[in-house]
């Protein structure tokens, strides 16, 4: 099974999970997951810091 990256409109492999959570509605112990590719990674983090959400890529899939 592969798993694909959640920028829109992207087909490729995720390489990477970017955890992230929304402050105003989440608890600290809620972690949202949007998958990546090597390319999107980057652009994806980016958007999250960008609302102030806490955030954090890490390397592979999530177990």
């Amino acid at each position: 099974m592969t798993h694909e990256c959640s920028r829109a409109g992207c087909r490729r492999d995720a390489t990477q999970h970017i955890v992230w959570r929304n402050p105003r509605i989440h608890s600290a112990d809620r972690e949202k997951i949007w998958l990546a590719c090597d390319e999107h990674a980057v652009f994806l983090r980016d958007y999250l810091a960008a609302r102030d959400f806490p955030v954090a890529v890490r390397e592979g899939l999530p177990a």
